[in-house]
């Protein structure tokens, strides 16, 4: 029997109602890192949020504000 791969994405959410998904992108990724502040880097509780926000956001906005957020600059409330 082959192994079954199976693919999920973040849960829809009524706050963006539109396909337009970059504000929900830009949301979850708020969401995970204040909870690895608020908690743990190691907590599981976070990887929810890890899993929707790359799910819904592209690398390269992922790796641009990763370096922000190193450098002090991200504009987001974290």
């Amino acid at each position: 029997m082959e192994d079954e791969i199976e693919l999920k994405t973040a849960p829809a959410d009524f706050r963006f109602p539109t396909t337009n998904q970059t504000r929900h992108c830009f949301t979850r990724y708020i969401e995970f890192h204040r909870c690895t502040t608020a908690k743990d880097e190691e907590s599981n509780d976070c990887e929810r949020f890890a899993k929707y926000y790359r799910a819904l956001c592209p690398g390269e906005w992922v790796e641009k504000w990763n370096e922000q957020r190193e450098s002090g600059t991200f504009p987001g409330p974290l």
